[in-house]
Formats: C-alpha cells, structure tokens, sequence
C-alpha cells in the first residue's frame, strides 16, 4: 500500500509528527471475543465482513475517547501538548503499542495479547510530557512458538513468519485494491466481501475456551452486520450502500468495490452450493450486469469473468 510510505519521516521519528515529543501513550480496544461466525448451510448466498468493520467505526469512536483524554491530561498539564490518533495518523502504532506491554507480535504480523488474542484495534496519545515507561510485561518476545497455523490457513499465502504480502492479503484485496481482483486471488477469496479475519480464526490465542470468561468488547464495536446477502449487494444503488454502511468502517470501500467483491464472493458459494435459495437469482443477476453497457466498467468485467469461470 503505497499510502503509507508517505510522511515517512513521521511515522520514524514521532518527534516530527509532534515536535518535542517524549512519551507515547498507547491503547488498545477489544473488538471480538474470539467467538465463531454462526455457519448457515441453507438461505441466501451471503458475504461475511470483517469483524473490526461490523460494529461503529473505530477511527471515530477511539479518535473520540482519545480526544478526551488528551483534553483531560492538558488540563492538568498546561505546559505539554498532547496528540491523540488512531491508525490513520503517521505513527507505528503496532511497534509502539507492543513495547508499551499491549502484547506482542505474531507470525501473521498483528498484536497479540496473549491468552486473548488479537481482535484488537490500536490507538495512541503522543505528548510532550515525559513519562515514566512501562515495564516489560512478557517474558518472551514470540507468542507463536513453532504454531504454523495462521500461515497454513490464509488461503492465499499471503503469510510468512512475521510478514504479510498485503499484494496478497484478502484485507487488500477485498478493500484498498481499486482494480479487477487476479483470477487466483479471486478463487481463493471464499465468502469474504469485506476483510478477512481466517489467520485471527486460528489463532490459538484468539479462540475462546469454554473454561476461559469471554473477553470484554467496547460495546460501540458492537457488531451491526456480520455480512450481507449477496443479491442485496449486486442491487445496492449509492444511497442504499450510504444506508446500510453509515457509520461503519465498511464504506472504505465504494460500491464499485462491493459489487466487484459480490461478484467474487457469488462465483465461489456457487460452487459450492448451487442449488442456494437464490442461487438462480443470482446467476440472472451476474448475467445482467454483465451485458449492461450502463454498468461500471470493473464491476461489468468481474461479471463477465464469473460467466466464464462458472461456464
């Protein structure tokens, strides 16, 4: 993702994003208890969404309670400035975080609070004010051990230990990737219309045991949405995707995108279950976008690539 080599000097040196910066204060907000998505072996065709992007946006609902927080640490201290931001502002908040003692990273590259998992979103404070550090709170640097299981499940092996091609990840290309999806990558996606959450599933650490209390979640990430049907998708207008995405995390991507991802999503479930209540529907609907000179271009050409996959 090309986005995030800019304001480079920024996301090294935090004393460039905030001049005068000697203390980052990082949080983290649980967003899912590591429980499993219900599977539906009959109705509707339908897409899964990821998970942090089924409750409210967490950019809003963090940047929020964060700029409380500074507001209330500026009042006590007047001489110190205080910067609150989430994953959108130049800062390493995942390399931050894990030094502050949140948790620490997995082979699949996000933090992992062990025992919990890492259905976690990420935020900071950075200030001017200098603080005591937090001291080391694991004994061990890896939480993974000799597990595999992350990389042998993603589904298109995006994964190495410690890295992720995000060329490959289904969290690109379900949501940043503006173009048509490679044919590859494309069969691989499964039922995910939006994100993927497959290498956080098996995590050891992230699946709750039955002996273990659930894990509290904020309850603004509360989930709206754990997917849609996809009939519903192919038919959004713009004012229905508005409708059915406000104030999630899921309008990152355009309605272009969700058709596109529908598409894909539609193509993979037929496979597998084509006799679906609306596997009819939807086979009549791919055909028509297809041969719909009015359609978008990339969400017509991923129809046109689902005739021929399906043929």
């Amino acid at each position: 993702m090309a986005w995030l080599e800019s304001r480079l000097d920024e996301r090294l040196d935090p004393a460039v994003y905030l001049p005068g910066a000697r203390t980052i204060i990082c949080v983290a907000d649980r967003y899912h208890d590591g429980s499993r998505d219900q599977v539906v072996a009959d109705g509707p065709l339908r897409g899964r969404i990821a998970r942090y992007a089924r409750g409210r946006d967490y950019h809003k609902t963090m940047k929020k309670r964060l700029v409380r927080l500074a507001k209330s640490w500026s009042e006590r201290h007047s001489d110190a400035d205080f910067r609150p931001c989430v994953d959108t502002a130049p800062v390493l908040e995942r390399e931050h975080a894990m030094r502050a003692g949140l948790g620490l990273v997995g082979k699949h590259s996000l933090l992992i609070e062990p025992g919990v998992g890492s259905w976690m979103l990420l935020g900071a404070v950075v200030t001017t004010l200098a603080i005591e550090p937090t001291p080391p709170r694991f004994r061990r640097a890896d939480p993974c051990g000799e597990c595999t299981r992350c990389i042998d499940a993603c589904p298109t092996q995006a994964i190495t230990p410690f890295s992720v091609d995000a060329s490959r990840c289904l969290a690109y290309t379900t949501i940043e990737h503006r173009g048509d999806i490679d044919p590859t990558l494309a069969a691989a996606t499964g039922d995910w219309l939006f994100g993927c959450d497959i290498c956080q599933e098996v995590c050891p650490h992230g699946r709750r045991a039955r002996r273990r209390p659930s894990p509290t979640t904020h309850p603004d990430l509360a989930a709206r949405h754990d997917g849609f049907d996809l009939l519903e998708v192919l038919g959004w207008t713009e004012s229905a995707a508005f409708e059915r995405l406000e104030g999630t995390a899921a309008r990152r991507a355009t309605l272009v995108m969700w058709k596109r991802n529908a598409i894909v999503c539609a193509t993979n479930l037929l496979r597998e279950r084509p006799d679906a209540s609306d596997a009819d529907a939807v086979r009549a609907r791919i055909a028509e976008i297809a041969a719909d000179d009015g359609e978008d271009d990339l969400v017509r050409s991923t129809a046109v690539w689902s005739l021929a996959a399906m043929a």
